[in-house]
């Protein structure tokens, strides 16, 4: 049973204190934590990355193994659930400033909600950066557009805006 007072940030903010020492003293980050229902099985999935190579499946193993304990004595979940420790892909999604503000100068792809204008659900471009207003971005006809962050459902990181375009 959870201990009381609930942290501000709900699960993922009472877990990440917990769980960022871990990943730094391993050398990665703590890119994300979700806390999901899928089918019957609540899951608590932290996404770690590496900035100078890959995430490995020991990186994942060492922050499990060293996270869980740490979870089980703290115990900030009340019910049940799986701890996955994962990396963020190649097509992560930006959740966070600190994720667009990484990020500024890639391609993206931005999900929108509903079709813009032109009928489009997906725009690829090069991130400019989170404004007040949105999320801008340069597209390949060197237009810049600034999307109301209402509109988009989802920003992930691309390798290369042609694909997204297919």
């Amino acid at each position: 049973m959870a201990k009381n007072g609930a942290a501000p940030g709900g699960i993922a903010g009472a877990v990440a204190p917990l769980a960022e020492p871990i990943t730094q003293e391993l050398g990665l980050m703590l890119w994300d934590i979700r806390f999901v229902k899928e089918g019957a099985t609540w899951i608590l999935r932290v996404v770690i990355d590496r900035e100078d190579a890959p995430v490995s499946i020991n990186d994942c193993v060492d922050v499990s193994r060293r996270l869980s304990p740490i979870l089980d004595e703290a115990d900030p979940i009340e019910q049940s659930y799986c701890l996955e420790v994962t990396s963020p892909g190649a097509d992560r999604e930006l959740t966070r400033p600190e994720h667009f503000a990484y990020y500024e100068s890639y391609p993206v792809l931005l999900k929108l909600y509903r079709p813009d204008e032109n009928g489009q659900k997906e725009i690829a471009g090069i991130l400019l950066g989170l404004q007040d207003d949105g999320i801008a971005i340069q597209t390949e006809d060197d237009e810049t557009l600034v999307l109301d962050k209402k509109t988009v459902a989802a920003v992930h990181a691309i390798d290369e805006w042609e694909e997204a375009e297919e």
